[in-house]
C-alpha cells in the first residue's frame, strides 16, 4: 500500500500587533471631574470644567479614546452617565469606554446604547466572574474592559478591593487573570492603587507580572503616568494603553505630546 502524501504544512496565524493607544481619562462625581488619591473618595481634588468641556478639549487635540468612569456609581452601584455618554458621542469624535456601577448585563445594554464602543467591569468582575464571562461571550470582546485594581499587602500578595476600593475581597488576582485569558478577554485595565493619583510613575514591574502570566492581553496600564517617558516605559514593557489621569488634568503633561508619543510606537 502506498505511503499516504505528506500534509502541506499549515501557517500557524500570529496574534495581529495593536497599536498603543493612550486614553485620557475622565473621573466624574457630583456631576464634576475629580481625582482621588488612591482611590479614597475623602482624598479629592475638583476641577473647574465640566466634563463634556475637558472631553472636547481632549476630542480636539484629536485622542482617539476617552476612559469615562462614573465615580458615585463605583460606590453605590448604577451607572448615572448616559445622558453625558449621549452628549459626548454627538459633540466629539472620541471612542469611549464606561463604566462604574455595572451590576447587570441591562446595564451593559444600556451604556452601549447609549453610545460606548467599550464598557468596564471592575467590582462585579471580581465578585461574580461567571457573569462577566457570559458578557465576554455575548457582546464580544471588544465591547467588554475587565478594570482590575490592586493594591500589594505586606505579604507580596496583590488584593483586589471592590466598590470603588472600599471593600476588601480574598479573590487572587493571579488566578482570576488566568481565568479571564482562558474565556477570551481582550482588554485588561490594571492599576496599582499606590500609585493611583501620586503621581510616582507606574509600577512596572507589576505590568512586566501581568504580562508573563497573559502575553496576548492588552493591558492598560493606570496609575502614577506622569510624562512622555512614563509612557514610552509601560509600552516598552508591553503594555498597549495608558490611562492618563491627573497629570493631563493638572497641566503637567500635555495631551499633544502625550499622543505623539503614542504615535512614535
Amino acid at each position: 500500500m502506498p505511503s499516504p502524501e505528506p500534509r502541506p504544512a499549515v501557517a500557524v496565524a500570529r496574534p495581529t500587533p495593536h497599536a498603543f493607544v493612550v486614553y485620557p481619562a475622565i473621573d466624574v462625581r457630583d456631576g464634576r471631574v475629580v481625582r482621588l488619591q488612591q482611590g479614597d473618595y475623602d482624598r479629592e481634588t475638583r476641577y473647574p470644567d465640566q466634563p463634556a468641556i475637558v472631553a472636547r478639549r481632549y476630542s480636539d487635540a484629536a485622542a482617539s479614546w476617552l476612559h469615562l468612569v462614573d465615580l458615585d456609581a463605583a460606590r453605590a452601584g448604577g451607572y448615572t452617565l448616559q445622558p453625558l455618554l449621549r452628549e459626548l458621542k454627538q459633540t466629539t469624535k472620541v471612542q469611549i469606554q464606561t463604566g462604574g456601577g455595572v451590576r447587570t448585563e441591562s446595564d451593559v445594554e444600556a451604556i452601549l446604547e447609549a453610545g460606548a464602543d467599550r464598557v468596564v467591569v471592575g467590582s462585579l468582575a471580581v465578585r461574580e466572574p461567571d457573569q462577566v464571562i457570559g458578557w465576554i461571550h455575548r457582546f464580544g470582546p471588544e465591547r467588554i474592559t475587565v478594570a482590575l485594581d490592586a493594591r500589594q499587602d505586606e505579604d507580596g500578595r496583590w488584593q483586589l478591593p471592590t466598590a470603588g476600593w472600599t471593600r476588601a475581597s480574598d479573590v487572587s488576582l493571579e488566578i482570576l487573570l488566568a481565568r479571564y485569558a482562558g474565556e477570551g478577554l481582550r482588554h485588561l485595565l490594571c492599576t496599582d492603587i499606590a500609585r493611583d493619583g501620586m503621581m510616582a510613575g507606574p509600577n512596572l514591574d507589576f505590568y512586566r507580572h501581568l504580562l508573563s502570566l497573559a502575553p496576548d492581553m492588552q493591558f492598560q496600564a493606570s496609575g502614577g503616568v506622569r510624562d512622555t517617558a512614563d509612557i514610552a516605559a509601560v509600552r516598552d514593557a508591553g503594555c498597549s494603553g495608558a490611562i492618563l489621569g491627573k497629570a493631563l488634568l493638572d497641566g503637567r503633561l500635555d495631551l499633544a505630546s502625550a499622543l505623539a508619543e503614542e504615535r512614535s510606537c
